[in-house]
């Protein structure tokens, strides 16, 4: 059931979905949209369906996102999978744009190498993503210096072979809806391990890491952040907190550091979770920041189970949106009719993808979907 609290929340935003209202240019299959809202209602993956929803707030989209379900692998007669990616770009959309556009492709070549999906083969297409983008860095450094500043947290699932694999770097999160057979409620679990310096353990792991840089660590405008600068210590890009060449002119001055540094500050490795797949296991929210801003896991599990399926992830986007504009004292009503990029100062951009855990299917489409299509470009408020 769903909370009093959840029901309060979400009220004023709860109305039956009905098929093509306010649809874009963008037909079903590759998700429609509505003003600064894009969604996919419905679709089938390999071991159940699914629901996909953004919504933008900077001027231009920084969150990417994909869902690709099929062989994961070239080799020929291989497990059919799915593969979830949430990309929350900070600085710029480039880097969670590349990442979109590459991540994938270094899973199916190392997992096609291995012959299996393991955590190295993730591990390995993570650091081959960010060497890429690196060598782009380099590359365009001199003309866009800018591009040294922009990143990107990375989170990614793959249901292979009846096991699930959680990799994170940064610190959006996936949480798991599972049925507890004492009280046959479904219960949030966190499956991801965030990189983000308001934690403690962030904290004292990067001390650990960096023992000689009093520095590493700074408290600033009541926030931690590393180097003072970003609170994040894991993604794909920065490269000014990787590399010291990129750390200098003609770079702007407020991301230079008055001190050299040899070793990378932020780290490309994700933290890999595996587990198996149980019968209890019921669906899995994978999301960026922005929703978890204003809503608990349990809070996010709770609107899954008592909804239908079809446009949840649009229901948690909009729960989150309600709640953004009660915090600030409006209505949603009056927060849709605000442009993107002044919305940037009411939440942030907000990715969701909720994958239901259904009996595995061998003949399932291949299905591969990017969160947002082509929108996010330009596109003005309808």
């Amino acid at each position: 059931m769903v909370s009093a609290t959840i029901r309060r929340i979400v009220s004023p935003c709860w109305r039956p979905s009905i098929e093509g209202e306010n649809s874009g240019r963008n037909g079903d299959g590759s998700g429609r949209s509505d003003g600064l809202l894009w969604y996919k209602d419905s679709g089938r993956h390999a071991n159940g369906e699914f629901s996909m929803a953004v919504v933008q707030a900077n001027n231009l989209l920084e969150d990417q996102s994909q869902l690709e379900s099929g062989p994961l692998s070239s080799i020929e007669g291989s497990p059919r999978g799915t593969f979830v990616g949430v990309y929350d770009g900070h600085g710029g959309p480039e880097t969670a744009r590349f990442v979109n556009d590459h991540l994938f492709k270094h899973i199916k070549k190392f997992t096609s190498e291995n012959q299996g999906m393991s955590a190295d083969v993730i591990n390995k297409a993570f650091l081959a993503t960010e060497e890429e983008f690196l060598a782009l860095v380099k590359k365009q450094w001199l003309h866009k210096p800018q591009i040294a500043s922009v990143g990107s947290c990375c989170l990614v699932g793959v249901i292979y072979s009846g096991e699930l694999y959680i990799a994170n770097a940064g610190d959006s999160r996936a949480v798991l809806g599972r049925l507890d057979d004492a009280t046959k409620e479904i219960k949030a679990v966190q499956l991801s391990y965030e990189h983000n310096a308001s934690l403690e353990s962030v904290r004292e792991e990067l001390r650990s890491l960096h023992p000689n840089d009093p520095q590493i660590v700074v408290m600033k405008h009541t926030v931690w952040r590393v180097k003072g600068l970003i609170q994040i210590s894991r993604s794909i890009g920065d490269a000014y907190l990787k590399k010291a060449e990129f750390n200098q002119a003609p770079l702007l001055s407020k991301f230079r550091l008055s001190d050299t540094f040899e070793k990378p500050i932020l780290k490309a490795e994700p933290t890999i979770q595996v587990q198996k797949l149980e019968a209890s296991d019921q669906f899995i929210i994978f999301a960026s920041d922005g929703l978890w801003e204003h809503m608990s896991n349990q809070e996010a599990v709770d609107i899954v189970q008592s909804c239908p399926r079809n446009g949840v992830a649009k229901k948690l986007i909009k729960t989150a949106l309600c709640e953004a504009a009660k915090k600030r004292e409006m209505r949603y009503s009056d927060l849709k009719k605000i442009d993107r990029g002044v919305r940037r100062h009411f939440h942030d951009d907000i990715t969701v993808i909720v994958l239901y855990l259904d009996l595995h299917n061998s003949r399932a489409p291949v299905v591969s979907i990017k969160g947002g299509g082509d929108f996010g470009i330009g596109i003005v408020n309808g």
